[in-house]
């Protein structure tokens, strides 16, 4: 799961197409479905749409179909998590103001003791030495290993696609790039040490699981995507909280608000934002919005 929710994050999906491998082959699926919502009033007109995104899609995947074309002519603006997703200089610079500090332990003493060599062999295989992050916060440390653990090319992001779509129209962010960096930069440090943890035990994405992942992501299995979240990462309450249902109870709020501006709003985020429970389509639900699925 660590792959699938942080190739949700923006922020990964510019540092993963920095460190990706083999190339998948497109996996052998049905036609694309997508998970597509329409937000309408209670007169039943249509005020904009929810879009569940992936960051990364092997080599040659279709995934656009009539309705997600649809939505993306008609729709007057996109809002996604972070909007200057080429600007690789912004990201290098505003991660590193964020993640340095002075005077940090060791990394190898930031881990536990039983994933101490898996930390060493990742190390090695990305041509680091552990000195490299002596003033590394250990959040920073987990997003730069993390995408030595992913075989997977930021560069069919579905995000970028879509920006590339909206580039005569406006685009508004939810958080941007220093914003989802200070998620991170905010945890306590236990949990910066989970998450370092967890990129740790599943320290392997191979073509196989990339493939697996799209092909749940071009299904539009919002149910398997859920329970993607039960292990992993997100199965820490301190996590799942400061990464997923906080910053969801944020975006619904600041969605409604462009929802009701009459914009028609294209909302791209990360599929694991949309899937139950909790997820966006239910919170807009509980604010009164009709929230439907397109098929």
């Amino acid at each position: 799961m660590i792959r699938w929710f942080l190739g949700a994050l923006a922020t990964f999906a510019l540092l993963a197409s920095a460190g990706c491998g083999e190339k998948a082959s497109p996996p052998a699926a049905p036609a694309p479905s997508p998970a597509l919502w329409s937000v309408s009033d209670d007169s039943g007109r249509t005020l904009g749409w929810l879009f569940g995104t992936i960051h990364a899609l092997p080599d040659g995947t279709q995934w656009r179909t009539p309705a997600i074309d649809k939505a993306i002519v008609d729709a007057g603006e996109l809002v996604v998590e972070v909007r200057d997703l080429d600007d690789q200089s912004k990201l290098a610079a505003t991660f590193t103001r964020m993640s340095h500090t002075d005077g940090l332990p060791p990394l190898s003493e930031r881990v536990p003791p039983r994933l101490r060599s898996k930390l060493a062999e990742l190390l090695k295989k990305g041509g680091y030495r552990e000195a490299d992050f002596k003033a590394i916060e250990t959040w920073g440390a987990a997003i730069m290993l993390a995408q030595l653990a992913d075989n997977s090319s930021g560069e069919n992001g579905v995000d970028k696609a879509l920006i590339r779509d909206f580039h005569a129209r406006p685009v508004e962010e939810l958080e941007g790039v220093e914003g989802q960096f200070s998620i991170f930069d905010k945890l306590p440090e236990k949990d910066q040490q989970d998450l370092l943890g967890a990129v740790l035990e599943e320290d392997t994405m191979t073509t196989s699981d990339t493939a697996r992942l799209a092909k749940l992501w071009l299904a539009g299995d919002m149910e398997a995507i859920s329970k993607e979240g039960d292990e992993g990462m997100l199965a820490d309450p301190e996590l799942r909280k400061a990464l997923l249902t906080d910053r969801n109870e944020r975006w619904a709020t600041v969605i409604a608000e462009r929802l009701d501006t009459g914009k028609m709003p294209l909302v791209a985020v990360g599929a694991a934002h949309l899937a139950p429970p909790a997820g966006l389509p239910e919170l807009l639900r509980a604010k009164g919005y009709k929230v439907t699925r397109v098929k």
